[in-house]
């Protein structure tokens, strides 16, 4: 089968549709990829070239002020002058290039943001598209109470889903009429669910007891996916680790911060004063200018997997991979989010009971000390490790995954 891979975000919302498409291609069908042109070199150091560029630089998407300051008080016409702005920018460029891969292709498989390119380059070819969601996307019992911004990347109700059809619905009916399709006034949440789109859902259902049955199986849970890399550093790592106590993990991956700095410092201090070691995973932090206490070790990327079983606890953004890396090593959590989806695991962490979570801007001296002393309590890492027991591994949920595609795509092919 020929699968077109067409998907936008940071790493973190790549790696899971990598995972697929590196499994796929060693399955023995074609595959053909494009991500943002910052994470090219990603996907092709995994054997997934060549790939194409789709849409604008992710990481300069990231660090926008809207973005990173959506909860501030603003404006109205320019809070929406400026999502429009944020949430459409190279639209058209991805659709010409999706058209262009998908012209032959047998299914398209997408991530959670923009599957409104997607689909709607899907049905001009009439094939199927998948869909990736890293949390509970669609609107149901469990995420009601989620402070998320209606206009957010990734809102996770209907009101949200009909915010952000809204903003992009300029840029989509440009789309449908270069495509040469008929024009809507249906959402495009709705549009994709009544064609009948793959909602392959990466995460565990452990995450939100009953979801599974609420959905009554039209959106597989299959937990989360990662390609599980190695890094350069992990033997490094490992034995900075094994030459002490267990660290506390601290990463935040792409979200960048005012003052990496300040972060740092107040890590190294916390941390002092409650006699543990500190591991700082730079990400988009720039730290080569820093110099490391002794109890604390600066490094760049790590293997979640390998390093994060060894640690106390780990401490991070909240991002739906980095989340269930931490949960599947039996460790504490404690998330300091962000934006986007990132409320979503703060609150599922806190519910479970497997850690805690505030915003990372609210965060200081005093409650980050409170958090970490929460998620060091015996009890958390206890009903962490217990937690972990219930958890799909990598393999397991990427062979769900592409079983599903193949499904999905079978019927293409031979009808």
């Amino acid at each position: 089968m020929r699968i077109v891979v067409a998907v936008h975000g940071t790493r973190g919302d790549v790696e899971p549709c990598a995972a697929v498409a590196r499994e796929l291609r060693n399955r023995g069908h074609e595959v053909r990829i494009a991500v943002p042109p910052n994470l090219i070199g990603f996907v092709e150091s995994v054997g997934l070239g060549p790939a194409v560029a789709y849409g604008v630089d992710s990481q300069k998407q990231v660090e926008s002020d809207a973005f990173q300051n959506y909860w501030k008080l603003k404006n109205p016409v320019a809070a929406i002058k400026e999502g429009i702005a944020y949430y459409t920018d190279g639209w058209a460029d991805m659709n010409a290039t999706l058209t262009e891969l998908a012209a032959d292709a047998d299914l398209i498989l997408t991530g959670t943001t923009y599957q409104e390119v997607a689909a709607n380059v899907a049905e001009r070819y009439d094939i199927p598209m998948a869909a990736l969601h890293y949390f509970p996307a669609r609107p149901n019992s469990h995420l009601l109470a989620v402070p998320l911004p209606s206009w957010a990347i990734k809102p996770s109700f209907a009101v949200g889903e009909w915010a952000l059809w809204r903003l992009g619905k300029s840029a989509e009916d440009a789309q449908r009429r270069t495509l040469g399709l008929p024009a809507t006034n249906i959402r495009s949440a709705r549009r994709i669910v009544e064609a009948g789109a793959l909602e392959i859902q990466a995460y565990d259902p452990t995450f939100f007891p009953g979801l599974a049955q609420e959905w009554g199986g039209t959106r597989p849970l299959v937990g989360a996916i990662t390609l599980g890399l190695e890094t350069a550093i992990d033997e490094e790592v490992t034995s900075w680790i094994n030459a002490g106590t267990p660290p506390i993990y601290f990463g935040f991956g792409s979200m960048p911060v005012e003052s990496p700095a300040d972060a740092v410092a107040m890590i190294t201090q916390v941390c002092a004063e409650l006699g543990e070691r500190a591991l700082i995973s730079a990400g988009v932090w720039e730290l080569d200018e820093i110099a490391a206490a002794e109890h604390v070790k600066l490094v760049g990327a790590v293997n979640h997997s390998a390093v994060f079983p060894a640690c106390r606890a780990v401490v991070h953004h909240g991002g739906a991979g980095t989340t269930a890396a931490g949960a599947r090593a039996g460790v504490p959590t404690l998330v300091l989010w962000v934006s986007a989806d990132q409320p979503v695991w703060a609150r599922a962490v806190r519910k479970l009971k497997i850690g805690t979570s505030q915003r990372f801007t609210s965060m200081n001296k005093k409650s980050l000390t409170a958090a970490l002393r929460t998620v060091l309590d015996p009890a958390v890492a206890r009903r962490a490790r217990e937690f972990a027991a219930g958890l799909a591994t990598p393999a397991q949920s990427v062979a769900s995954a592409a079983d599903l595609i193949e499904h999905a795509a079978r019927p293409v092919r031979t009808g």
